[in-house]
């Protein structure tokens, strides 16, 4: 057939492994271009290469230029927290946030920083996070993954990597200024890391490849049944840098 000549070539097959039981589904988003996944209690979209090379390369460049180090060749994981402390970011405001754990004073295991509409700080973990101002970088992304997600998004928690001994825990967005059903949006730029889904009331694991442009967003039910973390992944040594975009409702 001659319509056959004119199919897009572009591979519609879900590139990680999805259970094959009731309630697990996947399906091509044309207009998105990613495929809509729907798994027991949860909704989510995955486009592996939703922002192109020259949006990704450029949105890691604007996130780590300063005034004194060559963002690609310095080893970040080597340099003192004084002296990282000490470098000044052009377009983020970068931050060692710490937590009171078992006692004790300890800082988390990557850097991050908050920014969005001026009235709506962030609680978690009992840090509270006051946003800093948008700047056009990252009303720029905003803007991409509005319409995919179908929200308007008032705030973003950037986490950055430094290499792959950084991680992000167990944990659900489940905090009640994100309302019943939250709806994130989450970016990534840089390194490639595995992002694991652990449903809450049994050992059903998700693992979801995050790539350099990849957009996964997350929503119904998903932060009431499901965790999810970023685990250590040593031979990772390179910078990513997470973006996850929410609503902040009080």
């Amino acid at each position: 057939m001659t319509d056959d000549l004119f199919t897009d070539l572009q591979q519609k097959d879900l590139p990680f492994y999805l259970p094959s039981a009731p309630g697990y589904s996947s399906s091509w988003n044309e207009n998105f271009r990613g495929f809509d996944i729907t798994i027991p209690n949860g909704e989510l979209f995955y486009a592996e290469t939703f922002f192109d090379s020259k949006v990704s390369d450029r949105s890691l460049e604007y996130f780590l230029e300063n005034d004194t180090n060559d963002w690609q060749a310095t080893d970040w994981r080597a340099l003192e927290r004084e002296q990282l402390s000490e470098v000044t970011f052009k377009n983020i405001q970068w931050q060692h946030d710490k937590l009171m754990m078992y006692g004790k004073e300890a800082y988390l295991p990557r850097y991050s920083a908050w920014y969005g509409d001026s009235d709506k700080p962030y609680t978690y973990s009992g840090l509270t996070l006051y946003p800093k101002q948008w700047n056009k970088g990252l009303l720029y992304i905003k803007d991409k993954i509005a319409g995919v997600a179908n929200v308007q998004f008032n705030s973003v928690l950037m986490n950055w990597y430094r290499d792959g001994n950084d991680y992000m825990g167990w944990h659900a967005d489940d905090e009640k200024s994100l309302g019943l059903n939250p709806v994130i949006g989450s970016v990534n730029f840089g390194e490639a890391r595995d992002f694991v889904l652990r449903r809450c009331d049994n050992a059903e694991k998700i693992v979801i490849p995050v790539k350099h442009g990849t957009l996964l967003v997350m929503k119904g039910e998903l932060q009431h049944f499901w965790e999810h973390s970023v685990p250590k992944r040593t031979k990772r040594n390179h910078d990513r840098i997470n973006l996850t975009f929410r609503v902040i409702k009080s």
